[in-house]
């Protein structure tokens, strides 16, 4: 099963970026509302505290234009 799910994987990752979005999305929906909410609650509880070290200036925000601008150039560089 683990070489199934590594090929399933590797394709998925070659998949456009909105397809990926709506895999993923298929794929939630399957988990039981109880693991989702605990994903949910981790996620929320994840985003209050950079929230926190973001406003306690214990770390700094870098603008969004840079940050996409990053991505762009790293995945071009990908073969």
């Amino acid at each position: 099963m683990a070489l199934a799910l590594e090929d399933v994987a590797q394709q998925a990752l070659l998949l456009p970026p909105e397809e990926k979005a709506s895999l993923i999305d298929r794929l939630l929906v399957t988990f039981d509302t109880e693991t989702l909410s605990d994903w949910e609650e981790a996620w929320f509880a994840e985003a209050e505290k950079r929230y926190r070290e973001l406003k306690e200036g214990k770390v700094v925000g870098i603008p969004a234009a840079e940050v996409f601008a990053s991505i762009r150039a790293e995945l071009q560089c990908r073969p």
